[in-house]
């Protein structure tokens, strides 16, 4: 194990790569550019290839067809980029092509800022495309994550025959800590599910649809099927000092990271608050939320964008047991002094239950 001080998108970018990714096609976006810089030098290094891609609606289709002959494929991209992806992903799930991108977060609507956020969680988790879906998706809270999270995804994608995405945000992406980088993965790109030619004699094989391959009701059906084994057993989530909570946090990220200091505080007073921060956001941890007591007094997301978007998935899951809320910084990070005033005001009933905008 080689130890490393990294940058988190550089870090996510080596993962990868040890993780066995020989292609790379993507387009520069802020605040996910060092992904594609790293790539542009490290796939020429490792024998793989590296396209700057003339637009995020290429690259995304780029990847598709590297990832179909077989290779681990990886693109990445950040807020409106993310937005062109959604077509070319939509794809990749009709297809069944174990692909994996990265959405670095940042803060606005249309083409948004380059500041910090958390307001693609929306269009991540409940399929940004068209078409009945969701992605596998994984939220990294540190440099050390984005390297294990990268790291996996290829055989996450896999072992599923679905796409992952790895949903980062401009502060995780930005930071530099120490990390341990995995050791490199010799991967074989002759998979039984990959495209190949035909064999000289052969005769050539004709498709005449370009997304399914099998009756659509079978399709359907497999898929409905495939969706619910990976809800039951691919939820992944830390908790912290929930079992005896009278508040609950909620917060994936770099969110998390202030709220798991924020419960710190918050204990060291002598107020008791919890922490559940989800790993992945889809599955969505729901599992987790039975380890709340049934007197605590509310649940509360942290949330780095306007409208709190992740409460929604908080309130389908508490099924009205508790009151939920969502303290949301728009594109500023919380502090931990507000996190745990927030909470306090919360228990006093100082805030009521209410959509946020």
């Amino acid at each position: 194990m080689e130890k490393r001080i990294m940058k988190g998108n550089e870090a996510l970018a080596e993962g990868a790569v040890r993780g066995g990714c020989r292609f790379y096609a993507g387009y520069p976006i802020t605040p996910q550019s060092e992904i594609l810089e790293w790539m542009s030098w490290r796939q020429k290094e490792v024998g793989g290839v590296f396209i700057q891609g003339e637009s995020e609606i290429a690259s995304v289709n780029m990847t598709f067809a590297a990832r179909s002959l077989g290779a681990r494929a990886l693109t990445s991209t950040s807020g409106p980029g993310f937005s062109l992806y959604q077509e070319g992903i939509a794809y990749w799930v009709s297809a069944g092509v174990p692909a994996v991108v990265a959405c670095v977060q940042r803060f606005g609507i249309g083409d948004g800022f380059i500041s910090a956020g958390q307001d693609n969680y929306w269009q991540a988790v409940k399929g940004g495309g068209n078409g009945d879906y969701h992605l596998i998706t994984l939220a990294p809270n540190s440099v050390q994550e984005n390297v294990d999270m990268a790291y996996e995804s290829f055989a996450l994608a896999e072992k599923w025959m679905h796409p992952v995405l790895i949903l980062s945000d401009g502060t995780i992406g930005q930071m530099m800590e120490p990390c341990v980088l995995p050791p490199m993965v010799d991967y074989d790109m002759d998979q039984p599910w990959a495209v190949k030619g035909c064999k000289d004699g052969e005769k050539n094989k004709v498709i005449t649809d370009i997304t399914y391959f099998q009756d659509i009701d079978e399709w359907n059906a497999g898929y409905l099927k495939k969706m619910r084994e990976i809800s039951e057993t691919e939820q992944r989530w830390e908790s912290f000092c929930v079992e005896d909570a009278d508040i609950v946090l909620v917060a994936y990220g770099i969110s998390s990271r202030v709220a798991e200091s924020a419960v710190h505080q918050a204990r060291e007073e002598g107020f008791k608050l919890g922490l559940i921060r989800p790993i992945t956001l889809w599955p969505y941890p729901r599992k987790a939320f039975k380890e709340i007591p049934d007197t605590c007094r509310g649940v509360i997301t942290v949330e780095v964008n306007m409208m709190g978007q992740m409460r929604d998935d908080v309130i389908i899951t508490v099924k009205g047991k508790f009151p939920t809320f969502a303290l949301t910084t728009n594109q500023r990070i919380a502090k931990v002094d507000q996190v745990v005033q927030y909470a306090k005001d919360v228990y006093d009933g100082k805030i009521r239950e209410e959509e946020v905008y």
